[in-house]
């Protein structure tokens, strides 16, 4: 598991707020990914767009179109920070699967608080917009009189275990995936099976790719279906 130690860049001393380390680090390669693919490739826009105006053209209908059908048209004003979220993740994601990269999404400290942000983005807007009817989320008027505050409570603990539940989803993943490939590469230094043990690294690091984006993907959709919430809780 040493492949998630966070460490100092310089020195070996201990890791206070302040101590650049080997996470901020590629925090701030995933930030300026994110920069890349959707400012600098898409700076001398053409009507023939190429490789990265492409990409960053499908990316943006691909997450516009997710809040939209998800949200509706009042879902759309808060397109920008859902498409940050999924840009900030994929990126990070990819980054890690470099050889001696560092993957940020893979700690609980950087899922919890992406998690945080969307659960309580999501409880004030929906105090804000609709007042104390916001509560009517919890409660299931479709249920039996005397079932209804036993499904309150249920839906009120359900409510609160999002964010642990958003977060660990994608730390999980990706952590998972990660330790596999080094627990085959382990192996690859026995001669005996050491081909078998490469094509069992190749095929998880083709999964983990696939992964990477996956675990993006239902991070954004869970935070839109959240944000759906907040705009309609009587639905």
């Amino acid at each position: 598991m040493d492949q998630f130690i966070v460490k100092p860049l310089f020195g070996d001393g201990a890791v206070a707020w302040y101590t650049p380390t080997n996470m901020t680090l590629w925090l701030g390669f995933a930030i300026l990914a994110v920069i890349a693919v959707l400012v600098l490739s898409t700076s001398k826009r053409a009507i023939v767009p190429g490789r990265g105006q492409s990409v960053a053209e499908l990316a943006y209908g691909f997450i516009y179109k997710m809040v939209e059908d998800i949200c509706g048209k009042e879902g759309v004003k808060f397109f920008p920070y859902i498409m940050t979220l999924f840009m900030f993740i994929v990126c990070a994601n990819f980054l890690g699967m470099l050889p001696t990269a560092f993957t940020p999404t893979s700690h609980f400290a950087v899922t919890a608080v992406l998690a945080l942000m969307v659960f309580f983005t999501v409880t004030i807007l929906g105090f804000v917009l609709n007042g104390t009817a916001f509560l009517g989320l919890f409660w299931v008027a479709s249920a039996p009189l005397a079932l209804r505050p036993v499904l309150a409570i249920i839906e009120l603990i359900s409510y609160f275990v999002r964010p642990v539940s958003h977060s660990i989803r994608l730390a999980g993943n990706v952590m998972a995936g990660h330790a596999v490939i080094k627990v085959f590469a382990g192996f690859a230094a026995i001669a005996v099976i050491s081909p078998v043990s490469v094509l069992a690294i190749t095929a998880m690091y083709g999964l983990e790719v696939l992964v990477s984006f996956i675990q993006a993907y239902v991070f954004t959709i869970l935070t839109c279906v959240y944000l759906k919430d907040a705009l309609h809780p009587s639905h």
